[in-house]
């Protein structure tokens, strides 16, 4: 097709047609970045936690005043719930995954260095810990009964405080020592004492979103067995379909166990992971929101432009038609118009999304735009031009030029 005809009537309406690229090329921009957003959300929402989500139910409480004889009720506690039907193993930590609150160390490769290697979770592991969270043990092995430490023992004056042992996550693993196992190795962080690593677990999350995305699971277990009053975290393990009812009967022996303590949580820790993303979650849809408002205008706009064009052009169509042109080459002639249109506004709209992302980059920290959302927002434009245009155009193809001649 001659396009020529295209250009000269584009420059008998250049304001109309600037519009059109103007609108485009903001909507290129701001969806291609959106479009990276949303799948950014989606892919942090998808994390792996290394835990048997389906299978673990939480109970969280809290002492009323002081209690000095925690460690022996804890040990009921846990006694109490291991014996409830359906329960396959239970556990109490200091800290719970989906939870902003978090247990956070430094770790050394060296007693000498002055700066930390890396900032890693600490989670205080008891002898069913890695079973309860469904954790899978990748390398080495897991804690001995002589490595497991008493929070109370450990924290008293004359006692050295020394951690004889670590299980950590493959990807703490891999940062610690990049050109090899880690198994084996120590590492500083409690103490003075090097903590032997005995054992790699594949995933295990971290608390809270702490380090950033890099240190997402950033986290090492320690042979400690906690009290209650350590943070308070029961977990239980069992099948999913029989969480609520573990989760009654747990409350119930833990209420009965000891009055003087409050329930200050009890869910599963699907519950605690749909909660901890519910902000990536409203984001999504409200840039999902924002997506669709654009897409509409765009289209509205790309539609009322050519009925108006088709409006004012019915003698020259008219004329083209006389002249012998078929109801498909008018059809072209607009869907041709408009993907000039469309195309020029795309280019100047990769610009601009490149530019959106440089600012987003500098003052949020977010990562640099991958080029492969560039064509995608462009192909999407493209045939959202396409469409839009379909009806006024074949409007147009549909004018009898007999009638098109006598409407001049």
């Amino acid at each position: 097709m001659d396009i020529r005809p295209i250009f000269t009537a584009l420059r008998r309406h250049k304001t109309a047609a600037a519009l059109i690229v103007i609108e485009v090329a903001l909507s290129c921009a701001i969806i291609c970045n959106a479009l990276f957003l949303i799948n950014g959300r989606l892919e942090r929402m998808d994390r792996v936690s290394g835990l048997a989500e389906k299978e673990i139910v939480r109970v969280q409480l809290a002492g009323i005043g002081r209690d000095d004889n925690a460690e022996a009720l804890t040990k009921a506690d846990l006694a109490a719930l291991r014996a409830l039907p359906g329960v396959k193993a239970a556990s109490v930590t200091n800290q719970v995954a989906f939870n902003n609150s978090s247990w956070n160390s430094g770790v050394r490769l060296n007693q000498q260095q002055t700066h930390q290697n890396l900032n890693a979770t600490v989670y205080m592991a008891d002898d069913q810990f890695l079973d309860t969270l469904g954790l899978n043990l990748v390398a080495g092995r897991k804690f001995n009964s002589d490595e497991f430490l008493e929070w109370e023992t450990l924290n008293k004056p004359d006692t050295p405080g020394t951690i004889p042992s670590a299980i950590i996550t493959r990807s703490m693993a891999n940062a610690l020592y990049p050109d090899g196992s880690a198994l084996g190795k120590t590492f500083y962080s409690w103490g003075d004492e090097p903590i032997k690593i005995i054992g790699i677990v594949e995933h295990l999350v971290r608390p809270s979103e702490q380090g950033g995305p890099t240190a997402y699971e950033y986290s090492m277990m320690f042979p400690i067995r906690v009290p209650f009053n350590m943070g308070g975290h029961f977990l239980i393990r069992t099948d999913p379909e029989r969480r609520a009812e573990v989760l009654k009967a747990a409350v119930d022996v833990l209420q009965k166990n000891s009055p003087n303590r409050i329930i200050l949580e009890q869910d599963t820790i699907e519950e605690m992971r749909n909660d901890f993303y519910r902000q990536d979650r409203s984001m999504a849809w409200l840039l999902v929101a924002v997506c669709v408002a654009l897409l509409i205008v765009t289209a509205l706009g790309i539609v009322g432009l050519a009925s108006f064009w088709v409006q004012q052009r019915s003698k020259q169509i008219g004329v083209r038609r006389a002249l012998g042109a078929t109801r498909r080459q008018i059809l072209h002639y607009f869907q041709t118009e408009n993907f000039l249109l469309a195309s020029l506004g795309i280019v100047i709209g990769m610009a601009l999304a490149y530019g959106i992302n440089q600012v987003l980059m500098g003052k949020y920290e977010l990562a640099r735009l991958p080029l492969y959302y560039l064509p995608v927002g462009a192909v999407l434009l493209w045939l959202l031009g396409q469409i839009s245009v379909l009806g006024p155009a074949m409007r147009a193809a549909s004018v009898p030029p007999a009638v098109a001649t006598r409407s001049a």
